[in-house]
């Protein structure tokens, strides 16, 4: 027995020592963002996928894939039922307020998409006209601030609100620029366009809840990806090209 008790309280104290960030993780994403997270057959892939298992493997981390709806991520860290978040998410001062953020991971910015042939040039265009656009996300708020004098109608899913454009319900939608290219390649084909500049530069980072240890975890590995050129790999795998110099 005594032998027993001593195993336990060896066993005990071993368990003391591992550190909160090292239990297996459980990590939220929106899995209708490509090409940045998507299902394909009955596997979740992408560039953020790819980069976190990554990382994970880096810091010697199990963790689970757990699809959510997006706005669900934010609420799942600040209720503790989830980890991390990666999912293509802005960081905005809003946010920032509910989470806090890993270095930032990739730039982006906003870009109209229009049915092929559209008269819509620019958001100068869009008085009185349908502009869609996904729930939760820096669109949103960028088209209330600029583009008062269109119809707004939000959709939970992206691909809902490029349907609305392909079959003339919408006349334009407002969403993450590599998003909107990688559409217009695929599935969007010679049916719609990207018009106008790029706006609002913005940057993606992963989420976790306020005070977690993870994030700095997260940020030391992902410096030594950008390092050793893993990173690189996983960019160019995903996007055709070198990530731009920082």
């Amino acid at each position: 027995m005594k032998t027993i008790a001593v195993l336990g309280m060896a066993g005990a104290a071993t368990m003391a020592s591992v550190p909160g960030w090292a239990k297996d993780l459980v990590v939220a994403t929106d899995t209708a963002f490509v090409p940045f997270e998507f299902k394909q057959g009955d596997r979740y892939v992408g560039f953020d996928i790819d980069l976190w298992d990554a990382i994970a493997k880096d810091m010697g981390v199990t963790y689970k894939l757990q699809p959510m709806d997006f706005n669900g991520i934010i609420p799942g860290l600040q209720t503790h039922q989830v980890d991390v978040g990666i999912a293509g998410i802005t960081i905005k001062d809003e946010r920032r307020r509910a989470v806090d953020f890993s270095d930032p991971y990739y730039d982006s910015g906003l870009l109209f998409i229009v049915p092929k042939g559209s008269a819509i040039k620019s958001g100068a265009d869009l008085k009185g006209k349908v502009l869609a656009v996904k729930t939760g996300t820096a669109s949103v708020d960028y088209a209330k601030a600029n583009f008062p004098d269109a119809e707004l109608r939000l959709f939970p899913n992206i691909d809902n609100a490029y349907l609305e454009v392909q079959t003339g319900r919408a006349d334009a939608a407002l969403h993450d620029a590599p998003n909107v290219l990688y559409f217009i390649k695929t599935n969007g084909q010679g049916k719609v366009q990207a018009v106008g500049p790029q706006l609002q530069a913005q940057q993606y980072g992963m989420a976790f809840e306020k005070g977690s240890e993870l994030r700095e975890k997260v940020n030391a590995s992902l410096a030594k990806l950008k390092a050793n050129g893993t990173y690189k790999a996983i960019y160019a795998k995903w996007f055709g090209e070198e990530p731009p110099k920082q």
